[in-house]
């Protein structure tokens, strides 16, 4: 079938993207769905950093791409072997795939699946398939979802179903945002209730995960970013002191109001300074935690004699340390029950034609988490 996509050709390009245009809607061909594979029709796909990141090079990602990696979506058809959705059945759709059976995801850690990164680090389907093409050029796909499309070949374990009782343009970001966010807080960090947390970097990933901490009993729960904006909304939301990192005296602020630091600190900017913030507002004996994707030659200088002397403790959180299977549903649940308000970190809705101006905005730091509806 022919569907229409946002493609990127070239990666690095300079801003305005409004102007420059590194994404070109273009219509391609889609293959139908093979051996565990389903055809769906997109809902809505959010615009994230992951995204931008591959716009402008920094996590390099095989050329051309048909972009986008966290959506909800409508199955349309399922090839055979598939038994975990049907056709009608909505879905948030995850970008890392499990396969089940490597290592990883027999220790219950899928999204450090083996066969499921490499297949996105090729641009392939789990299976290990291409299903996009343009003429006789093959177009790679993004985190086996490519989201920017009217419609889509994923494998079914990149697809977790979800019910009626929620919006399903909303349940788009459960499938990157909110499942890297509030599990950074609840499986990786395990945040206990009472304890301080602090959050650096107020993306949608960064803003799920202050939800994250206030649903797990964090108090108090810090907020740092250099948006005066997004300080203001954490503050709305209900952080219990907002600080600008551009300030200088950003880290004594925060070991002053924590009496010595705080014991969990999460950073999601993805960036060295972000990083080293969040580590040296961190108490002896706490945890900081980093969800961040800077550019791989970045390097962060760790003192390790602080990390020994002061029994310190420092983890990388990738997709949330979550189960999507079992995370998603939580989640889902905890937002009807008001505890995770994420519909107030949606910001504007684009038409999939304005796509680069919805990349101008998140590339401005800005925007909440605006979406792609289709």
């Amino acid at each position: 079938m022919i569907i229409r996509s946002a493609v990127l050709r070239q990666s690095g390009v300079s801003k305005p993207f409004e102007q420059t245009l590194p994404l070109h809607v273009e219509e391609i061909s889609l293959s139908g769905p093979g051996p565990g594979e389903v055809l769906v029709e997109m809902i809505a796909a959010g615009l994230c950093h992951s995204d931008l990141s591959v716009i402008t090079g920094v996590r390099p990602r095989p050329l051309p791409m048909s972009l986008g990696h966290e959506a909800s979506a409508k199955i349309v058809e399922v090839g055979s072997g598939v038994d975990n959705v049907k056709p009608g059945q909505m879905v948030a759709l995850v970008f890392v795939p499990s396969c089940g059976h490597c290592s990883p995801c027999m220790e219950g850690r899928p999204a450090l699946c083996e066969p499921g990164g490499e297949a996105n680090a090729r641009g392939e389907l789990l299976g290990g398939h291409h299903r996009l093409s343009q003429a006789d050029t093959t177009i790679n796909h993004h985190c086996g979802v490519s989201a920017f499309s009217d419609h889509a070949v994923v494998s079914a374990r990149s697809c977790i179903p979800i019910g009626e009782d929620i919006d399903p343009i909303e349940a788009a970001v459960f499938g990157c945002a909110v499942l890297t966010g509030v599990g950074a807080v609840v499986n990786t960090g395990q945040v206990r209730p009472g304890s301080s947390a602090l959050i650096v970097g107020l993306g949608g990933v960064g803003l799920s995960a202050l939800l994250g901490a206030f649903a797990s009993g964090a108090n108090p729960v810090i907020a740092v970013d250099v948006h005066q904006s997004k300080l203001d909304l954490a503050r709305e939301l209900g952080a219990d002191l907002t600080v600008n990192a551009k300030d200088p005296d950003a880290v004594q602020h925060i070991r002053e109001f924590t009496k010595g630091g705080v014991d969990y600190a999460f950073e999601f900017a993805g960036s060295v300074s972000a990083m080293q913030l969040a580590y040296a507002s961190t108490r002896r004996g706490g945890t900081t935690v980093t969800a961040g994707l800077p550019h791989p030659d970045d390097k962060w200088p760790l003192q390790q004699l602080s990390l020994t002397a002061e029994e310190r403790t420092v983890k990388g959180s990738y997709v949330g340390s979550c189960i999507p299977a079992r995370d998603i549903p939580r989640y889902i649940a905890l937002y009807r029950a008001g505890k995770l308000p994420i519909n107030k970190l949606i910001g504007e809705r684009f038409k999939l034609e304005d796509i680069n101006v919805g990349f101008d905005r998140l590339a401005s730091g800005n925007s909440l988490r605006d979406l792609i509806v289709f």
